[in-house]
Formats: structure tokens, C-alpha cells, sequence
């Protein structure tokens, strides 16, 4: 396995431009099996998680070519119903190709997802809601078991804003009889990067961004499609994980590729503790702030503070002044990180799903472990001020969401290094 040698403290400097982000990616690969005509992406992130959704549509028939990062997506022949548990079980977002295959041929077979194991995540909200629309659903073996004759609109209402469960009831709305509605809907912008993407292809949809989203169901005989490339939206955790890093520095470094309004509360949270920015029209300039006070903050739904900042947060706060608190809302098991940070030399106690940190003048370098993506973020953040060289292993977490981030970090001045 690849670990990462990182030397610290050093300075940032220059600019760095985000990859499209993976949480808007996924989805919208999945929404391609909606589609009988060629889907043309732009910009598609070369990530472990894209890798492995592709071979699952490849597995389940699709014919996908790639031309350096744009790929041209065809589903007009799908030959398998059956998304397999071997492909399934690394990456929690396979599970969104259940509504786009129930919504187009009435059936689908797909193995209960894996991925980072930061928390239960269950699929039920996703479920409940396509029963809602007329699935029968059965648990059998490990593997969800959808059917219906077609699915049919009306109000559907999540019991929490879960992302991955309204992305699912959108796609699966798209050949739903007559009208769907969704009330209590996931707001992140990788929602509205969906809503846009099937948009872009001919789909009704509206509302995208509020709590309620409304789409005008039609028949799989209906024929969406568009001769232009559609690019998911700059990643905005990716950003926000560079931000942190240059603050970190005590450096001033260009973030751009993305929408500042996606950060808003993570950058409002950072000029409450110091922090100084200029949004720009494509991202973020962080200029040169000095040490950071401490923070409270809560993790919440969009448009509260992600659940995907609060680890390299937790990095950061370890070199502010005084004492900081982090309540994780989200997932009960996403402070995997503290030990390996406490090895560095952090001061953080944990209480039920609060985090107490105290602020220390300086990190030391150790050797650490990575445990889920985010996590691993934080530890490289961390290593890149430690004094002396960290040792990063199970880097494999990080290239999950992460494209080539030792070769963005190299390209600021860092000194990190991926080893084999």
C-alpha cells in the first residue's frame, strides 16, 4: 500500500484549482442509466470512487469510452439489473443506482453499499421513499430487491434530509407517473448539481436547493437528450480542505475552481475566528491571517456546517488560541481521527459526540494511520505544520475523494511525497 512522507512546518504560496467534486459526480453517473441516448461529461475526477462506479455501470452493461477526463456514457443497451456486492461493498454511493433502474425498467437487485465505516448510514430513508412511489422492497442475502410495475408520483417526505435518499427519489422520479414531490429534501449544492445535470437533459425539475423539490414524471419511451457536455461543480470539501491548510500556514494561497456560496458556513466560521478572505468569482484568495482563535461549531445539514470540514476543522483548531468545541450531528463514529492527531501532539478529549480541543503552539511529526477519507485529510493538514517528517499510511482512504492531492500540495511550496 502507498503511504505519504510529509516534512513540516512550511509556508504555502501560489494557487490551486479543485477538481470536480466527487459527491456531485457519482450521482450524476448514476442518473446516466436514466438515459437510452450518449451522456457527454466533462472534467470527471480521476478518483477510486469514480473508478469503481464506472465498473459497476460497465458491469451492468453500460458502454463507456473515455477521452482523457471527459467520458461519453451509453445506456441504451443495459443487460444486467443486478449491481453485484463485489463492486458494491467499497463505496456507499453505489446504492444510487437503485432509483434510476427502477424508475426506467421496474426492477433492480443491489447489494447493501459499504464505504467509509464512520457511521451506520442506512439506506431505510432511500427505501421508504421509493415504497412511497410503489416498490415492493424485500432485504434478501444482503441485497435490496426492487420491483414495481411503474412507479407513481406523489409527496414523498424524508424523516431527515438525507443527500443520498433524495438523489435517489429525484432519478427515480424522472418516469414516475405523473408528479413528484419530495418535502424535507437534502439542500447541499451537489443536489442542485443533479437537479441541473438532469435538467441539462430535457428532465422538469424544480426547486433544487430548497427543502422542496418538485419533478414532472414521464414515460421511459420518452426521449432525453443533449449533444452538450454537462461538468459536476468544483469541489467544494476539496476547497475547503486547502483553505484550512493555507490557514494552518499562516500563508496566503489562491483556492479557485468552485462557488464560493457552497463554503459559506465553513468561511463565516472561519472569519469569526480570525480569519481573513476575498471571494472570488471562481473561489477563494485566504490571505496571510496569523494564529486563529478558537470555535464552537455544530455539524448540520446544508446549509449548516458539513459533517465532510469537521475533521480538517479539528486540525486546525489544534494550533488555534484557547479552546475550541466540535458536536458531531451527522455520524456517530467520525472521530477515528483524534487518536492519530493526539499522536502528533493535539490536545482533544472526547465526550459522547462532543470534541473538546485545546489549542497548542506546535504539532511534532508521527507516524499515523489513516481511517476514512476525510480523516486522512486532516492527518496530512496536520503533518504538513508538524515539526520533523510524518509517515502517512493507508493513503488508499485519501485517493477516494482526493485527486492527486500530494501534487497540489507540492505545487504550494509543501514537501510531501507519495511512497510505494
Amino acid at each position: 500500500m502507498d503511504k505519504l512522507i510529509v516534512s513540516g512546518p512550511h509556508k504555502l504560496s501560489g494557487s490551486v484549482k479543485v477538481s470536480s467534486a466527487k459527491n456531485a459526480t457519482l450521482p450524476i453517473l448514476a442518473a446516466t442509466l436514466l438515459f437510452d441516448s450518449p451522456v457527454l461529461l466533462a472534467d470527471i475526477p480521476k478518483l477510486n470512487d469514480v473508478q469503481t462506479m464506472l465498473k459497476l455501470m460497465e458491469s451492468l452493461g453500460l458502454k463507456i469510452t473515455r477521452d482523457q477526463k471527459n467520458l461519453t456514457i451509453d445506456a441504451s443497451d443495459v443487460s444486467n439489473l443486478v449491481a453485484d456486492y463485489a463492486l458494491v461493498k467499497t463505496m456507499r454511493a453505489s446504492v444510487l443506482v437503485l432509483g434510476p433502474m427502477l424508475s426506467r425498467y421496474g426492477k433492480a437487485k443491489v447489494s447493501l453499499p459499504g464505504g467509509c465505516a464512520i457511521g451506520a448510514r442506512p439506506v431505510d430513508i432511500h427505501l421508504t421513499g421509493l415504497e412511497k412511489m410503489g416498490a415492493s422492497i424485500q432485504i434478501d442475502k444482503g441485497y435490496i430487491i426492487a420491483e414495481c410495475k411503474r412507479l407513481k408520483g406523489g409527496e414523498v417526505t424524508l424523516s431527515f434530509p438525507s443527500v443520498g435518499a433524495t438523489e435517489n427519489i429525484m432519478m427515480a422520479a424522472v418516469y414516475a407517473e405523473g408528479e413528484t414531490i419530495i418535502e424535507n429534501a437534502a439542500r447541499e449544492p451537489e443536489i442542485v448539481d443533479l437537479a441541473n445535470f438532469l435538467i441539462h437533459m430535457g428532465v422538469p425539475v424544480e426547486g433544487a436547493g430548497t427543502s422542496r423539490i418538485k419533478i414532472i414524471g414521464t414515460t421511459p419511451q420518452k426521449k432525453y437528450a443533449s449533444n452538450k457536455p454537462y461538468r459536476p461543480i468544483g469541489d467544494r470539501i476539496e476547497a475547503a480542505t486547502f483553505i484550512i491548510a493555507a490557514l494552518m500556514a499562516k500563508s496566503s494561497i489562491k483556492v479557485l475552481g468552485f462557488e464560493p456560496w457552497t463554503l459559506d458556513s465553513v468561511l463565516e466560521t472561519l472569519e469569526k475566528m480570525g480569519a481573513k478572505f476575498k471571494r472570488l468569482p471562481d473561489g477563494v484568495e485566504v490571505l496571510e491571517s496569523g494564529r486563529l482563535k478558537g470555535a464552537v461549531i455544530e455539524t448540520a445539514p446544508f446549509p449548516g456546517f458539513p459533517t465532510d470540514v469537521q475533521a480538517q476543522m479539528m486540525s486546525l483548531m489544534c494550533l488555534c488560541e484557547g479552546n475550541s468545541v466540535i458536536t458531531e450531528q451527522i455520524f456517530e463514529n467520525r472521530y477515528m481521527h483524534v487518536p492519530e492527531l493526539i499522536r502528533m501532539g493535539c490536545q482533544i478529549t472526547l465526550k459522547g459526540n462532543a470534541a473538546m480541543v485545546e489549542g497548542v503552539e506546535s504539532l511534532s511529526a508521527a507516524p499515523v494511520m489513516c481511517t476514512d477519507l476525510r480523516a486522512s485529510a486532516a492527518l496530512v493538514l496536520a503533518a504538513l505544520q508538524a515539526q520533523g517528517e510524518s509517515e502517512i499510511q493507508r493513503v488508499y482512504h485519501l485517493d477516494r475523494g482526493y485527486e492527486d492531492l500530494e501534487g497540489k500540495f507540492k505545487g504550494l511550496g509543501a514537501k510531501i511525497e507519495r511512497v510505494k
